[in-house]
């Protein structure tokens, strides 16, 4: 292994692997890819609803990521052990997906059975306010809950996911949503 490559500039190594990269290269790898995660999930949505119809875009989204919810959760929850069936749990697993790698929220806590999350920075709400379709309305209200409803189910399927703020947002400066989740 070499000594923590800074960028890949140089000549082509044939041997080359992930791991020989230095941590603030793999670090913004990381966001990176997180950020592509984003982009493909917007590119093939957006495909759909020019080819065919935006109801048919939502129908295709909301089976993609009820596969992707339990596909990705299985995969983070065992690499990184996170074990549990409480809101609490929910919300380490959260933190760790891809899709929260791009957006800016606030966790707090009342209880392990008891959050509200707060996101105060999302690219898709704010591709989606560029757009002027008023598209978020039904992808935060609809999509989001369910997915959000997904990722609660895969620890413990009496989490009850409720919004309590969504888009329009009057002001840029305003939160992008609020959720809160909560188990007995």
């Amino acid at each position: 292994m070499t000594s923590g490559l800074g960028d890949y500039s140089g000549e082509l190594n044939p041997d080359i692997s992930i791991e020989d990269f230095s941590k603030d290269v793999l670090v913004e790898l990381l966001k990176l890819y997180s950020k592509l995660f984003l982009a493909i999930d917007g590119f093939w949505y957006l495909a759909i609803k020019e080819r065919i119809s935006d109801e048919e875009a939502l129908a295709c989204d909301m089976w993609a990521w009820e596969k992707e919810v339990r596909y990705e959760m299985r995969r983070l929850t065992k690499l990184l052990r996170i074990e549990g069936n409480d809101v609490a749990t929910l919300m380490k697993a959260l933190q760790m997906s891809p899709w929260f790698q791009n957006v800016t929220y606030r966790i707090e806590m009342a209880a392990r059975n008891s959050a509200l999350l707060t996101i105060t920075d999302c690219p898709v709400l704010e591709a989606l306010e560029k757009e002027g379709e008023g598209r978020e309305k039904t992808i935060c209200k609809v999509m989001d809950a369910m997915v959000f409803k997904k990722y609660a189910e895969f620890f413990n399927p009496d989490i009850e996911v409720r919004y309590l703020k969504l888009p329009p947002r009057e002001s840029k400066r305003d939160i992008c949503c609020q959720w809160e989740f909560k188990a007995p």
